[in-house]
């Protein structure tokens, strides 16, 4: 046995290295960074699900199989530091490739897994990740392992994610099966999502942001929030139908389909959990400016409110879309249709345990 840290050891078990985390006094810490050095330096990353509480890798070969994919410019250019300390965390094997473009993180992803690549991390904010997920789905490689370093001014997703699984084994990096969600319009073209989707007032919200270039995190949403309640807050009828039931023409100000608990900042589904099978969705109908604005710090902290009229709150597996006007849409804060993209009908769907996602790539951070 190669003894890593004194609560944490390491051997080989039919022939695979794994990683195991031993009782510890509460006032000990496990430097799993540590851990990760050496299993990055003497590992291929293609980890298996984890049995109890430890990581699986296969067994060593040369060369470090991970690729970390980033934006330079993420987060509005405040995260290069914590780039920095990524790269002195794993071994100079390991390689980065910076986008350098919109869409670049799906074709550098779609790359690395048909490369052979075990472990893809995305380095940047929400929409780094969108990509970043995007072309590992597209490859069809269900082998490969998506990691998150968050850089970005929302990070909803890295959120999620520290809501779900922090508490279960926080100084252990585990390989867990997770949900997406994919949206497909009439045309047949298809995105997936991770975390979340928005359309009406969501997907104006996006539209704001994208233009807002000095503010980051919840400012930044809040401020696209409030100019888009100042210039669109109107009601459309829209169509919707949940999995297998009547579809229903309702007037609709804004529609919200999650994998995770964030969009844009705001809790929207506080009860979401990654890997149900189930779309948590919000659907809000007529309301004033003014009911809005009252309902956005709660919105901040806790979630949509309860018992209001115009709010529908559920979980379903599938949602229908159809408009007479085209559809404004965000995809992870990616936007996914434009008024001029005329688009007027969605299927929105959730595909149970597609991604494998390694959390998280830097233990303790």
């Amino acid at each position: 046995m190669t003894q890593l840290h004194a609560s944490a050891s390491a051997h080989f078990q039919n022939g695979r290295i794994v990683v195991k985390r031993e009782p510890t006094h509460a006032t000990e810490r496990i430097d799993l960074h540590k851990i990760l050095q050496r299993l990055l330096k003497n590992t291929a990353f293609s980890p298996a699900i984890p049995q109890n509480d430890g990581l699986r890798y296969n067994t060593p070969m040369s060369q470090v199989n991970l690729c970390v994919i980033y934006n330079p410019i993420a987060g509005r250019r405040r995260a290069a530091h914590r780039l920095d300390a990524l790269r002195r965390l794993v071994p100079p094997e390991a390689v980065f490739w910076p986008t350098e473009r919109a869409e670049h993180a799906v074709d550098l992803a779609r790359q690395a897994a048909e490369s052979g690549f075990g472990i893809v991390a995305a380095a940047g904010g929400d929409g780094t990740v969108h990509e970043v997920a995007n072309g590992l789905l597209q490859a069809a490689r269900p082998d490969v392992v998506f990691a998150v370093v968050p850089l970005g001014s929302a990070n909803d997703y890295a959120a999620s994610l520290d809501h779900e699984f922090a508490g279960e084994a926080p100084l252990v990096s585990q390989v867990r099966e997770i949900d997406v969600g994919v949206v497909r319009d009439e045309r047949g073209r298809e995105r997936f999502f991770v975390c979340c989707l928005g359309l009406g007032l969501n997907g104006i919200i996006s539209l704001e942001a994208r233009k807002i270039q000095r503010l980051r995190g919840l400012a930044l949403y809040g401020l696209a929030t409030l100019r888009a309640l100042r210039r669109h807050c109107q009601t459309h009828d829209l169509a919707l139908q949940f999995d297998d039931g009547p579809a229903v023409t309702r007037p609709n100000l804004m529609l919200s389909a999650l994998i995770g608990r964030r969009e844009g900042r705001f809790v929207m589904a506080p009860h979401a959990r990654l890997g149900d099978g189930l779309l948590d969705f919000v659907c809000t109908g007529s309301m004033s400016r003014w009911e809005v604005l009252r309902f956005l710090p709660g919105l901040a902290m806790r979630g949509p409110p309860t018992g209001h009229p115009a709010v529908e709150l559920g979980r379903c597996r599938r949602i229908t879309v159809r408009s007479d006007r085209p559809l404004v849409v965000h995809t992870d804060g990616e936007i996914f249709s434009r008024p001029e993209d005329d688009v007027h009908a969605l299927e929105i769907a959730v595909v149970h345990n597609r991604l494998r996602v390694l959390y998280p790539l830097e233990p303790g951070r």
